[in-house]
Formats: structure tokens, C-alpha cells, sequence
């Protein structure tokens, strides 16, 4: 089913999106996921670490 999106669906996708949410809430949107994403990223390291890891230290990885 996805073989079949071309560059003209994803131009549709993100005209409907702006659509939807209006230009003044984009970066708001485009930040909250970027957040979203580097919270499961730091999540995923952590389950592979065998020890729990602290909140400094998380609050430490996320600073840099």
C-alpha cells in the first residue's frame, strides 16, 4: 500500500495538515513530536542499559 505514495500524496498530506492545525500551530506540532521522539529515543537506551538509570542522569543526556 505504500509502495504507491508519490511526492504529489505527500505534498496532498501536508496541505491538508496545514489545513487542519493552521500555520501558527506547525512549529508548535513540529516541536512537541521532536520532543516526543527524543523522549522514546532515551527511553529505548534505557531499557537496553541493565542498570535503572537516575533522573540526573537522564535530565544529564538530555542537556546535551
Amino acid at each position: 500500500m505504500l509502495q504507491n505514495l508519490t511526492g504529489w500524496h505527500a505534498l496532498v498530506i501536508l496541505a491538508i495538515i496545514l489545513l487542519v492545525f493552521g500555520s501558527a500551530k506547525l512549529p508548535a506540532l513540529a516541536r512537541s513530536v521532536g520532543q516526543s521522539v527524543r523522549i522514546l529515543k532515551d527511553e529505548t537506551h534505557d531499557a537496553a542499559d541493565p542498570q535503572p538509570a537516575t533522573v540526573e542522569a537522564v535530565a544529564d543526556r538530555r542537556a546535551s
